[in-house]
């Protein structure tokens, strides 16, 4: 299983300092939360702050887009060094324009689920995607407790990738750590992004590995 760590919990004042100890600390994406105040009630960072950390590490940005109209600032985090872009099935863009624009970018896309929304949400478009992003909290704010009842949407997208032949990547985001990571795995999660867990952590280095050895 793929480890990004979320950048919503690193130290603001120092973010490209904390994306080169994660690297160093064997992470394999960094998960980036952008958030406009507005799709959700809390405000981050944009795609000038992206631009800047992009130096800081070779491995893929997974920039997650909680904002209501992602369509209009693809070419932003693609200028700003995006490898994955994923917005919310929920938003108020069109969603195959959205997904056409990000690819016509040469970047992956992917789409994401709230917990209130049913994994068939992204069966119409899952021919044109990387990933799905399954949240198992709110998405808005980091250090939530995770949702395992949100497991088995997991489950139904496989399925029907299967049925279709298609191969994607699902990822999980939300109060995942030590305890509650297996549960993700044995759900056939494929990335998990992890904040608290991995940033909060004596050692982040350790804390990898152990979540990498569980899974």
């Amino acid at each position: 299983m793929k480890i990004a760590p979320s950048l919503l919990s690193c130290d603001f004042s120092a973010m490209g300092a904390e994306i080169k100890r994660m690297d160093e600390a064997g992470a394999d994406w960094m998960h980036l939360d952008v958030m406009d105040g507005h799709f959700v009630p809390n405000i981050t960072f944009g795609a000038p702050v992206i631009k800047w950390v992009r130096p800081y590490t070779d491995k893929p940005f997974d920039v997650h887009l909680m904002i209501s109209d992602p369509l209009k600032y693809i070419d932003d985090f693609a200028d700003a060094g995006a490898d994955i872009i994923t917005f919310h099935v929920e938003c108020d863009s069109d969603i195959d324009k959205t997904i056409d624009k990000i690819k016509s970018r040469g970047i992956l896309p992917g789409l994401v689920i709230k917990p209130g929304t049913p994994a068939e949400a992204v069966f119409p478009y899952l021919d044109k995607l990387a990933l799905v992003l399954v949240m198992t909290v709110e998405p808005g704010f980091g250090g939530q407790s995770f949702m395992a009842d949100m497991l088995p949407k997991v489950g139904a997208i496989k399925a029907e990738c299967a049925r279709r032949g298609l191969e994607l990547l699902i990822e999980a985001d939300g109060g995942i750590g030590e305890a509650t990571i297996a549960q993700a795995a044995a759900a056939g999660v494929d990335v998990c992004v992890a904040g608290t867990a991995v940033f909060k952590a004596a050692d982040a280095a350790k804390a990898i590995a152990l979540l990498q050895r569980i899974s």
